[in-house]
């Protein structure tokens, strides 16, 4: 969609995520991750960007604009996880050996069963299969447990390094995406009952994260999940290619 529309696109696959390498030792953090990133733009010539970012990738986003705010023209979180402090709210810590037997136990049923009811505000549709399939294969070969290990420590970040506490810092035009039928929530599984309650709550976490940010367009989903860009492209589509400023240079 973004190619068509005349811009450049560049979706790194992180380590530790999808194809990319899963390390047996690597210190996981969202500073690591978008300096391997700027290094990536950087060889290849790329020094002005639109960055989006959606779920973890939001987080990341958020991070890589806060350590490269001289290289963004605009940032796009689309769905980003990391708008509420899950540990300050009281999910509590597990260990990343906990975190891994846990993650040894991952089927294509409980990924299906996962982004019925959170990406997909508990519809599903046929085409959804496949990124259920592409996750579960990966938990399906010899190299599961290098899998599961890096998830672990991807979870640990995930849990330790907040991000929403900077959103003021954020000097950018940013375009925040809800779907208010998201209920994301690191550890909830975990979480006491009436923490539970509390979490996830992203048409409440969207406008308290917009009020945050500076320059900022908030745009809401009535009847969307955690991934609107799947659920209902036409309509994402639309709203992203509105706001990004035709007249820059598309990168």
């Amino acid at each position: 969609m973004l190619s068509d529309a005349g811009y450049r696109v560049i979706a790194p696959d992180q380590i530790g995520f999808g194809k990319s390498t899963k390390p047996a030792h690597y210190q996981y953090t969202f500073q690591q991750l978008a300096g391997n990133t700027h290094a990536l733009l950087d060889s290849l010539g790329i020094s002005r960007i639109t960055v989006i970012g959606h779920s973890t990738g939001g987080m990341l986003g958020v991070r890589y604009a806060l350590m490269y705010p001289e290289n963004i023209d605009q940032l796009v979180l689309v769905d980003p996880i990391g708008l509420e402090d899950w540990k300050a709210k009281g999910v509590p810590w597990q260990s990343v050996d906990v975190l891994y037997q846990q993650e040894l136990q991952t089927t294509a049923d409980c990924i299906r069963e996962y982004e019925r009811t959170t990406y997909y505000a508990g519809t599903w549709r046929p085409d959804y299969e496949q990124w259920v399939q592409m996750l579960a294969g990966l938990y399906r070969g010899p190299g599961r447990e290098l899998v599961a290990w890096n998830a672990a420590l991807l979870s640990d970040m995930i849990y330790t390094q907040p991000v929403l506490y900077e959103f003021a810092d954020l000097r950018m035009p940013v375009l925040l995406v809800i779907g208010d039928k998201d209920t994301t929530a690191f550890g909830k599984n975990v979480a006491p009952p009436a923490v539970r309650a509390t979490l996830g709550d992203y048409p409440k976490l969207g406008k308290e994260a917009a009020s945050r940010i500076p320059h900022v367009r908030l745009v809401e989903f009535p009847d969307l999940g955690h991934s609107p860009q799947i659920q209902a492209p036409e309509v994402f589509h639309k709203v992203l290619l509105d706001w990004l400023p035709m007249g820059q240079n598309k990168t």
